[in-house]
């Protein structure tokens, strides 16, 4: 199996480093300055689970081929289109496309430009970034992906993704075979919302959140409007998923965040459309109550407002 990993930042290039590890046939697409650097460096992880200097092979987009039979997706929302046109050269008459974008609204644009049955489902589960030098820092013992063929994906998907699942396993990344993939973005999909809405509007950790007087309130609030958008979907959150939802979003003390609330703080570019503006458009055709979730998208396009004209956040 050939695989095309677009960029080699803190998502694709942790999870492409460590598949070149385990002996896959790995090449990364990146901009001439990442290729240059990683000839120089090679694909640097810095991780609890064990440091890496890896060699790896890198291609520019004017040299893309359609020879692969796998296309790794882990960009930013934001930079989805773009993506887009840059591995639109490597779709050979079978190559799959697994995106591990955050929220839902990445499959519609995927299909409309490679056809539904080209493009898996996939998450991922990593709290990762990239130093100013170019390596990729792993920040917890936390690595995972989910993934799994869609309804009408092309019939040698499923022996696809069990090679993928089975190169990983030789490194010890979890990469779980789902039957039931959307169902599983939709509760992912849940979650950040609820956390990034919340975190992103207070400016503050979910511990934090919950020592305000009304913060388990509004917290809820928030979740009761996700759950409900996932519910006319047809992806109602399984009560295990709940749960386990519910114990991140109410544990007393913690420290847990939305990684868009750290790019906040850093000055940078969010998903806010991607992930809580799609999510409250979603609850609002549900006709749930969305008030609090659209103040958190307000607030957040009012950030993006900011930083454009060079106001501090």
């Amino acid at each position: 199996m050939k695989l095309l990993i677009l960029g080699a930042g803190a998502v694709g290039g942790y999870f492409g480093g460590r598949l070149v590890q385990a002996g896959a046939d790995v090449t990364f697409l990146v901009r001439p300055q990442r290729a240059q650097k990683l000839a120089q460096a090679g694909l640097v992880i810095k991780s609890p689970l064990g440091d890496a200097q890896i060699p790896v092979r890198t291609l520019l987009q004017e040299a893309v081929r359609p020879d692969y039979d796998l296309v790794m997706l882990s960009c930013k929302a934001y930079d989805l289109d773009a993506s887009i046109a840059a591995i639109g050269a490597a779709m050979g008459p079978n190559t799959l496309i697994l995106p591990l974008l955050n929220g839902m609204a990445q499959l519609a644009r995927l299909e409309q430009a490679f056809g539904g049955a080209r493009v898996l489902g996939g998450t991922c589960y990593i709290a990762s970034t990239l130093d100013a030098d170019g390596s990729i820092r792993h920040l917890s013992q936390f690595q995972g992906i989910t993934c799994g063929p869609r309804p009408g994906s092309h019939a040698h998907a499923g022996t696809l993704l069990q090679q993928l699942a089975q190169a990983y396993a030789r490194v010890s990344v979890e990469c779980k075979l789902s039957a039931e993939i959307e169902q599983d973005m939709w509760e992912k999909f849940v979650l950040l919302a609820s956390l990034a809405a919340m975190t992103c509007l207070m400016r503050a950790s979910v511990g934090e959140i919950l020592t305000a007087a009304d913060g388990e309130a509004l917290m809820r609030a928030a979740l009761s409007s996700c759950v409900a958008a996932a519910g006319a979907a047809g992806h109602a959150p399984r009560a295990e998923s709940l749960q386990r939802t519910e114990s991140m979003l109410f544990a007393r003390g913690s420290a847990f965040t939305a990684s868009m609330l750290r790019d906040i703080e850093a000055g940078g570019r969010v998903e806010a459309d991607h992930i809580v503006g799609d999510m409250l458009r979603r609850a609002r055709a549900a006709g749930a109550d969305t008030g609090l979730l659209a103040a958190a998208y307000c607030h957040l396009q009012a950030y993006e407002a900011r930083r454009l004209r060079g106001a501090p956040g």
